[in-house]
């Protein structure tokens, strides 16, 4: 690594960056995961609201793309409603 001050700001700013992304790709890929797991479908409804919600922050923060989110919402949607009560 060279001895620049802003590349070791670079550097220090990377891990904590590499941190936040990671603990946020983390609670959107659990609220998901409640989702895919839920076995009625009160529980599955209310665990895909949690999902939407979750996915929508991580779009608001730029962890993935808009229409990447769209896609696992809608893909999301469709087993809940397959799902019987």
């Amino acid at each position: 690594m060279q001895r620049h001050k802003s590349v070791e700001k670079r550097a220090r700013t990377s891990k904590k960056a590499n941190l936040k992304n990671r603990a946020n790709r983390s609670r959107m890929k659990t609220a998901v995961k409640g989702v895919v797991e839920a076995k009625s479908k009160e529980n599955a409804e209310e665990a895909l609201k949690k999902a939407v919600s979750a996915l929508d922050k991580s779009v608001k923060i730029g962890l993935i793309h808009k229409n990447n989110a769209a896609n696992q919402k809608s893909r999301l949607t469709k087993l809940v409603n397959k799902i019987e009560k």
